[in-house]
């Protein structure tokens, strides 16, 4: 009898050790150890602001969230540089925000949109969810997403996140210039990439 209680405990010990899943950090969305690569150009670098999206979407969601954003790159440096980054760190989720420097500089919009199509496929292949980011395109006055964004969420079935970035940009007291957020704007994009991950992964 003496034997059998001291298996039980034995075992219930092991389970508490081996088996039980650890309890995530307090007030945490996401596995402890997800690692969610941020992807793009200088929206998601941070320009403009003391502290970019990445950083204060790690402080929500209490997991690593890891700053790849170059100023300056366009799209198709963008697809060339994101096989290497997947292979070193191995993300369980991208967030993807590119194609704005394409857009400025009045690129071929298709290789624009394909570029973004291969850096969907590089890192699904890699076994990373996507979260797709509309960014915005401007013509004359107004601001709206570019129209190849909803046509690579809707055909690939990404998440998508169409008009947060937008909504900041079209926001002058959000902005550090016209094209980049303040630390505000990138608060806010935070909180909408926060709220988007907590409805689809969560």
């Amino acid at each position: 009898m003496r034997f059998a209680i001291y298996l039980l405990v034995l075992g219930m010990v092991a389970y508490q050790v081996f088996v039980k899943p650890r309890p995530l950090p307090q007030n945490a969305v996401l596995p402890y150890d997800t690692r969610i690569l941020a992807f793009g150009d200088s929206l998601t670098f941070g320009t403009g602001a003391e502290t970019g999206y990445p950083t204060r979407l790690a402080q929500l969601l209490k997991v690593e969230v890891i700053n790849a954003g170059v100023p300056g790159e366009v799209s198709v440096q963008g697809l060339a540089r994101l096989g290497g980054l997947l292979e070193t760190h191995r993300p369980n989720i991208v967030i993807l925000c590119h194609g704005g420097n394409d857009i400025l500089r009045r690129m071929d919009m298709a290789q624009a949109e394909a570029n973004v199509r291969g850096m969907i496929t590089l890192a699904e292949a890699s076994g990373a969810k996507v979260v797709l980011v509309g960014v915005p395109l401007f013509t004359g006055i107004s601001v709206s997403t570019a129209d190849f964004y909803d046509t690579i969420a809707k055909e690939t079935g990404v998440v998508y996140v169409p008009n947060a970035l937008t909504n900041i940009i079209k926001n002058s007291a959000l902005l550090s210039d016209r094209v980049h957020p303040n630390d505000e704007g990138y608060a806010q994009l935070a909180k909408a990439l926060y709220e988007v991950l907590l409805r689809s992964f969560s």
